[in-house]
């Protein structure tokens, strides 16, 4: 009996030590390879993506279709964020809903508003906007490059080891933005002059209309958190019959109904206005695509642009993408 107490007892004291044994070989995380790096725009991720290399692990939390103006933290979202090595933010008021949840991030992990690198005297201020500055800076690939750069400069912070190869990537990058700026300009310019007004459900494209020459009014302000002034409405719809601008465009992260209030005013006023086609604005389009990138984002919507205002593409060998829309359009694009 006692024989068979004792035998009973080493098992039960060698148990723990075997089950500890078998989990932490098959639950065990793989060794940690490079750095971990959250955003939260795919916009600031795609640019991590290209300047870290294989270097590190990037995650951003807003994907295809989100509106980053509105976006809150979900707790899943915290503890990714919480995990992170180097946390990568727009910053001027994008995330307007995660400030504070950024702010306490920042105060335990390395955090960056990539947006602010921006000199201020290059960052717009409209006066609607409560004396801030417009956060939609990717839609002018040189102030781009700003945010290229500190996102090089935080990486080689973290990960001072591969600073030659963060360095190296940044510069190829910059030079496919300048690419990006000067194939742009050059399909804008053939929009006839008369015509160059781009209409949107926000205000998201004044950066792209101050570096291209196009005059952009969006029915909502800055943030889509604003509401939308019936005021406003009857104002572009006076102003579209009468200049006979030939169509605005949706975006894939704002809803259309303002969009279509202004097809249906026009309609009243004799003037038939179309749908030119969805522009990427606050988000980008599905992982994998063209427009799952910045650059394949920007070309796909000046091309879209240029189209339905009567403009022409004179270039594609920039790779604009195939799948752009031809034309204006009733429907969805």
């Amino acid at each position: 009996m006692r024989h068979v107490l004792a035998s009973i007892l080493a098992f039960l004291v060698a148990l723990p030590l075997v089950v500890g044994a078998g989990c932490s070989q098959q639950g065990a995380r793989p060794a940690k390879t490079g750095l971990r790096v959250v955003t939260t725009t795919a916009m600031i991720a795609d640019a991590a993506r290209n300047v870290a290399g294989s270097h590190a692990d990037v995650i951003a939390l807003m994907g295809q279709g989100v509106d980053p103006h509105v976006y809150k933290a979900s707790p899943g979202d915290v503890r990714t964020l919480e995990s992170a090595d180097l946390i990568l933010y727009n910053g001027l008021h994008l995330e307007g809903r995660m400030a504070d949840t950024l702010a306490q991030l920042g105060k335990r992990r390395r955090s960056v508003a990539v947006g602010e690198s921006i000199p201020s005297n290059l960052l717009r201020s409209p006066p609607e906007f409560q004396g801030q500055h417009d956060p939609h800076v990717w839609f002018d690939p040189s102030l781009w490059k700003f945010v290229v750069e500190r996102v090089r400069d935080s990486l080689i912070e973290a990960d001072p080891a591969h600073a030659d190869e963060y360095r190296a990537n940044a510069a190829k990058y910059a030079g496919e933005l300048d690419s990006l700026f000067s194939w742009t300009k050059e399909q804008i310019g053939t929009i006839p002059e008369n015509g160059r007004v781009l209409v949107t459900a926000h205000d998201a494209f004044g950066y792209f209309g101050r570096a291209f020459g196009l005059e952009v009014l969006g029915i909502q302000g800055i943030s889509t958190d604003s509401e939308t002034s019936l005021d406003t409405v009857r104002s572009l719809v006076t102003l579209l019959a009468d200049r006979q601008i030939p169509a605005v465009f949706v975006e894939s992260s704002v809803p259309r109904k303002s969009i279509e209030a202004l097809i249906e005013g026009s309609k009243a006023r004799g003037h038939t206005l179309l749908i030119g086609g969805e522009l990427f604005s606050d988000a980008m389009g599905p992982s994998g695509t063209p427009e799952g990138t910045y650059l394949g984002m920007v070309r796909h919507n000046v091309v879209t642009i240029v189209k339905a205002l009567g403009g022409t593409v004179t270039d594609s060998t920039n790779d604009a993408p195939a799948n752009a829309s031809s034309g204006a359009s009733k429907g969805t694009p």
